[in-house]
């Protein structure tokens, strides 16, 4: 296996980047039962709201410029494990303001890792998609960091159909950096793509189920929303946030969609809380 810079890291499977799901609480509960490393959703270097940082995360930076990364990577960086550069996002909000898997200027792309190079001794990573510029982007990143994240579906595919596990294998033939795959990794293949690939991610998967860490690595771990309200609650996460994790954590449980049809109706954290689950 090839380790990302000096990292020492638990196990090599990891939490994917995900916006809206990995609020600070869910992060926390998903390093709880056993997860290697877990990762922020994108953050844009510009951003005024407050971050919470206690797992020790990857940060995962979106932009389209340099602007503001000096100051952000120097404001945080003691509080992170390595700094990521999104370059796969495809929704349409990236499409929209040309960031993710929509920003394809090399020199860009090659400006705003030299810039987040320059101010951090942390690992440095970035996550793209399967693309035609995602050799070039490669190149770039040899020059610039520690590892690179690979999800081999286009962008047009967005989440659906199969990932391009050869184009995966391709990129990693093509770079002696240590590479993290991204795509339907779950319980029944990580095992096998872990043959190929240095590290994994697990996303879609983990949503309303930190506990598919512990099944993967053996941590004692018992689920509980009553724990991610408590963690809420010390963050002070907003009540649409905590609402939005409850429907999550209905996935694989009895009358998930009678529990699920209870908690749209509640106007409150109080009535939550009354729910067991």
């Amino acid at each position: 296996m090839r380790n990302i810079k000096n990292l020492n890291l638990k196990n090599k499977i990891f939490l994917a980047p995900m916006e809206e799901i990995n609020d600070i609480s869910f992060r926390l509960l998903c390093k709880k039962a056993g997860c290697g490393l877990t990762y922020t959703g994108m953050i844009n270097p510009l951003s005024k709201k407050e971050i919470f940082l206690d797992d020790n995360p990857a940060l995962q930076l979106f932009c389209t410029s340099t602007k503001g990364i000096k100051e952000f990577v120097k404001e945080y960086d003691k509080k992170v494990s390595l700094w990521d550069l999104n370059l796969g996002c495809p929704a349409k909000t990236a499409r929209k303001h040309g960031f993710g898997s929509y920003l394809r200027d090399l020199k860009i792309i090659e400006d705003i890792l030299k810039v987040m190079r320059e101010n951090t001794k942390k690992p440095l990573t970035l996550k793209m998609r399967k693309s035609k510029f995602s050799f070039e982007i490669l190149k770039i990143a040899d020059k610039y960091c520690d590892a690179v994240c690979i999800h081999p579906r286009t962008q047009d595919q967005g989440y659906s159909g199969e990932p391009d596990l050869n184009f995966a294998e391709e990129i990693k033939s093509k770079t002696k950096l240590p590479i993290i795959y991204s795509g339907n990794v779950n319980e029944k293949n990580f095992k096998h793509l872990l043959e190929k690939f240095d590290y994994v991610m697990i996303g879609r998967e983990a949503i309303g189920r930190p506990e598919i860490f512990s099944k993967i690595s053996g941590t004692k771990f018992e689920k509980s929303f009553g724990e991610y309200i408590k963690l809420a609650k010390k963050y002070k996460l907003p009540f649409r946030q905590i609402k939005l994790q409850a429907m999550n954590f209905t996935k694989c449980k009895k009358d998930s969609r009678k529990l699920r049809l209870e908690i749209f109706k509640i106007k409150n954290l109080e009535e939550l809380e009354k729910i067991k689950f």
